[in-house]
């Protein structure tokens, strides 16, 4: 581990501890915009590449999520990160990669003037010695645009299997505008992606 990241991490953290109690006061009153920039100068010292969000979490009230989106370079910095970081408690959870969400097919997204329900996401994936290739299919890609597809093919990925294991497993995305044969829904590619160190060779449809 790089010496700076050891020291970053640890002037996070003094940051953090400071800013705190203005962190809560902004969480508890809706208005957490009102630390945004304050937040983003302290993950920036940590290393400019770094992705950050503040969510609900999944046993304490909120979480922190710094994220290298898993690239290698800043795999270094998360790990001392995490490293330094305090343990969990029942108001704060810390993650170094975005977590799944609970369940997927309960999260709907707001994109532009869309209302997009992940229950409606359906997946064809084929395993292959461990790793997947996925084509992903939304009744509502006939109405974005290409960028909002994109984001729409991948997003649903993510908030399914986690940042982590998305980029572990997961080869070939493409976008399915029509809807293909064989699909399944997210919570069924879930079960599929993390039962692969068992059956390696499992396979479920077919793309085309």
């Amino acid at each position: 581990m790089p010496s700076d990241a050891a020291a970053a991490a640890a002037a996070f953290w003094e940051g953090w501890y400071d800013l705190l109690p203005e962190v809560s006061a902004a969480l508890g009153e809706g208005e957490p915009h009102r630390v945004e920039h304050d937040l983003c100068v302290l993950v920036e010292s940590l290393h400019p590449r770094l992705h950050f969000s503040l969510e609900r979490g999944r046993t304490a009230i909120y979480a922190l999520v710094v994220s290298g989106q898993e690239d290698p370079e800043l795999r270094p910095y998360t790990d001392a990160w995490k490293a330094a970081g305090p343990p969990d408690d029942a108001i704060w959870e810390y993650h170094d990669s975005v977590p799944p969400v609970p369940d997927p097919t309960e999260v709907t997204v707001n994109l532009g003037e869309h209302r997009i329900s992940l229950a409606d996401v359906r997946v064809v994936a084929q395993v292959d010695d461990g790793v997947v290739d996925v084509a992903v299919h939304h009744p509502a890609f006939a109405d974005l645009d290409e960028d909002s597809r994109t984001t729409m093919t991948f997003l649903p990925l993510d908030a399914t299997l986690g940042e982590r294991l998305a980029a572990e497993r997961l080869r070939r995305v493409e976008t399915a505008e029509a809807a293909p044969e064989g699909t399944i829904d997210l919570l069924e590619f879930r079960e599929l992606v993390r039962g692969l160190t068992e059956q390696p060779d499992e396979s479920v449809g077919a793309s085309g």
